[in-house]
Order: C-alpha cells, then structure tokens, then sequence
C-alpha cells in the first residue's frame, strides 16, 4: 500500500524567506524543522521554523507532484497559497495534531 504524503511551506519568523518542501510524515519533518536536527540545511541556515501552509496527499508521488508545481511558481503564488489557507500566517505547526 503506498504511503502517503504532504506539501508544506515553512517560513522564518519575519516571512522574508519561503521555503517549500514534501515528505511522507509532516508532524516529524516540521519539529526537525523546529528543533535544527539539520545543522547544514537551508531550513536551518535561514532560521525557518513556521508552518504556514501544506496540502496532505494519499500517495507520496502527488506530494512530489504537487511540490514541483509549487516550486516551480512565483513567490507571489506561494504567497497567494498560505493567504487561501492561512491569512495570518500562523504557525500552523503549533496545532498540526489537530489535522491529522
């Protein structure tokens, strides 16, 4: 059975620098994020730690789909995502439990 997945976008605390990934366990990726548990990503380099937006998947391979068709926008589109889902720009990370 294939595993599922997520799109997400974190940010740092001052939205200047957007970052967006995929990966098949959100709740674990975004508290790697949070703690810098990769001392030598981008994520960690730039201090992005807030959740702001992501999309669940039932496959893996729609995440990367989906990942690719947001990387591949402006960041106005991005922009424009995490203003559909999130307008404040929250830390969606805080309460991710609660849409699992």
């Amino acid at each position: 059975m294939p595993k599922g997945g997520a799109v997400y976008i974190i940010t740092n605390s001052r939205n200047t620098v957007l970052y967006t990934g995929v990966t098949s366990d959100l709740i674990r990726r975004v508290y790697e994020h949070k703690y810098g548990l990769n001392r030598k990503s981008f994520t960690f380099k730039y201090n992005l730690v807030k959740l702001v937006y992501f999309e669940s998947f039932h496959s893996i391979e729609e995440a990367i789909f989906r990942e690719k068709q947001i990387k591949s926008g402006s960041r106005k589109k991005k922009e424009e995502l995490i203003n559909s889902m999130n307008p404040e720009w929250k830390d969606l990370g805080e309460d991710l439990e609660q849409f699992s």
